[in-house]
């Protein structure tokens, strides 16, 4: 099986619309996929109702679970729990944050702000995080995102080793922008155990992290 919470569609930065997105995913492989287009203020309110829209059309035909979310970019860190409340009212299932990457100018201090949220679900591609980061991820339930993309997953080791010190959780995504971006379940496997997860751990994170994921939000008001 499949998961991936974290991919990108016509409606900000990808080449793929929502329907094509998802019908490459599930002709991947995919059981479930979330679409987290970037989104500042001014955007939440459109791209939440047009992916809403798409995943009715898809899920009235195709088996596949779409989750609806977004992801707050380069937003100022001092905004991001207003904003993750916003995205929820606005329908949003799903919250990511766009982390500290080592390849963009993120404001410092986001992680820490995205980490300590309880309305955050995901902080993606966090770059060098510091122990209070991780510490915070797990007493607030936020998933430490283990990136496929390049650039954005230099890091991935020190975030496997800091969030496993400190008890977070983890996910693996793709953070497609592309085609070719999605993951088979052999790159999958390849990008878990290159952050220095070892097999048992691995196989946690694709399967049971993702099922963790699919049942909060299945809770949620959203």
């Amino acid at each position: 099986m499949l998961y991936d919470f974290h991919t990108h569609t016509t409606l900000s930065d990808g080449e793929l619309t929502p329907c094509e997105l998802v019908r490459r995913a599930k002709a991947t492989g995919y059981t479930a996929v979330a679409l987290t287009d970037h989104v500042g203020l001014g955007s939440l309110a459109r791209i939440i109702a047009e992916l809403k829209e798409d995943r009715a059309l898809i899920e009235a035909h195709w088996e596949i679970r779409v989750v609806v979310g977004v992801e707050l970019t380069h937003v100022p860190a001092a905004a991001i729990a207003g904003l993750a409340k916003e995205a929820r009212r606005l329908g949003a299932e799903l919250v990511v944050v766009h982390g500290e990457s080592p390849v963009e100018p993120v404001e410092p201090g986001t992680n820490l702000a995205a980490a300590s949220c309880p309305g955050v679900d995901i902080l993606a591609h966090p770059g060098l995080i510091t122990p209070e980061v991780a510490e915070q991820a797990a007493a607030n339930g936020v998933f430490l995102e283990l990136s496929a993309r390049g650039g954005h997953n230099e890091a991935n080791g020190r975030i496997v080793v800091l969030g496993r010190k400190a008890g977070a959780r983890f996910l693996v995504n793709s953070d497609a922008h592309a085609p070719g971006d999605l993951l088979d379940e052999k790159r999958a496997l390849r990008v878990a155990l290159g952050a220095g997860l070892t097999e048992e751990e691995a196989k946690a994170v694709l399967t049971a992290a993702p099922l963790e994921l699919l049942t909060r939000l299945r809770s949620s008001p959203a």
